[in-house]
């Protein structure tokens, strides 16, 4: 097995990515602008809001006003309302769910941070162990195919058939197809798409962040559960601790849990409807018009955009100007899809 390690320093993000025998299996997105008191790891003072004792949490502001939840613990007493507390992010947040966090102490003073997050450079750093890490453009085009990747719904099984992969707010899906896949024992076949199934949807759900209760609808009938559990307990071991994996039910699904920390990419990348916003079109705006300049050095570089997207730009513009020169223009134009870009060098 290869693994190999790509950081992408971008104008306004920093991507990491992580490939096991040449596909990406986890992307890490560093935003420069994001609030750092919500990234995983990250320590700050929080103020105890309210502690709702018949659902078991505490709601906590931590700094910049964002909210976050404590699950009460039996053992111990539960925080003051109005109480400062020290905190640490155990679970960044989701689109329909609140970042968690562990209590480490009482506090004072109002909500603060305290000690940011590790960044990406330093957290592929120590999951390299000293193997080599790739910059520059090889890194650009790693990180680009990852987040490709990691945004499609339907991804091919190797010798036929596919899975998809489909997050809700319960629970993600995971449906095996057999498709077109070749071989006369329909049996045999179903088998090794199942098991190669939970190999490349272990890396998939890594890829794109996604964990907490899983369910793979497995292709056939008569499984082999001790094969199938083999294969998952190889598959998702890079996740334990915290992994548990049942039985294959008479239906034919079987069921996981997966622990989930990052923000899935998917949250990262798009709104609530899928769709890029525009401050990742923004971003993509900024590697479209590098990209292009490298292509045509000396080159006028014009670009249209929604004007949602050239808001977001803004802010990257002084910087992308140090690194190609004023010879770009960035239009905005209403009724201009937000999630494209056109950009021509001349």
């Amino acid at each position: 097995m290869s693994r190999k390690f790509f950081l992408d320093k971008g104008i306004g993000e920093t991507r990491a990515v992580i490939t096991v025998d040449g596909r990406p299996e986890r992307l890490l997105i560093d935003r420069h602008d994001a609030p750092a008191a919500t990234a995983l790891g990250a320590r700050s003072v929080a103020r105890v809001r309210s502690v709702e004792k018949n659902i078991g949490v505490a709601f906590l502001d931590l700094p910049g006003k964002v909210e976050a939840l404590y699950s009460l613990r039996h053992d111990e007493p539960p925080p003051v309302r109005g109480a400062a507390v020290e905190v640490e992010i155990r679970t960044e947040a989701r689109q329909d769910k609140l970042a968690t966090v562990r209590l480490i102490g009482p506090a004072e003073g109002e909500p603060r941070l305290l000690e940011g997050a590790p960044d990406v450079e330093a957290e592929l750093l120590v999951l390299a162990k000293g193997s080599k890490i790739v910059e520059g453009l090889g890194a650009r085009e790693a990180a680009d195919a990852a987040e490709a990747e990691a945004l499609m719904t339907v991804h091919p099984l190797p010798g036929g058939g596919d899975i998809a992969i489909e997050p809700t707010r319960a629970l993600v899906s995971v449906d095996v197809d057999l498709g077109g896949r070749p071989g006369s024992d329909t049996k045999s076949a179903a088998r090794s798409a199942n098991l190669a199934a939970l190999a490349i949807g272990a890396r998939l759900l890594r890829l794109k962040g996604l964990g907490g209760l899983v369910i793979f609808d497995l292709v056939g009938r008569g499984h082999d559960g001790k094969a199938i559990d083999g294969a998952a307990r190889a598959a998702f071991a890079p996740d334990n601790p915290g992994v548990a994996i049942d039985k294959i039910s008479r239906f034919g699904t079987l069921t996981l849990t997966v622990p989930r920390r990052r923000r899935p990419v998917l949250d990262v990348l798009c709104d609530e409807r899928g769709v890029p916003t525009p401050q990742t079109m923004a971003l993509r705006l900024v590697r479209a018009l590098e990209r292009e300049g490298r292509a045509l050095p000396g080159g006028r570089l014009t670009a249209t955009c929604a004007p949602a997207v050239l808001a977001a730009f803004e802010p990257r513009r002084a910087a992308l100007t140090d690194r190609l020169g004023a010879r770009f223009v960035v239009e905005a134009r209403e009724g201009f899809p937000v999630d494209q870009l056109d950009v021509v060098a001349r």
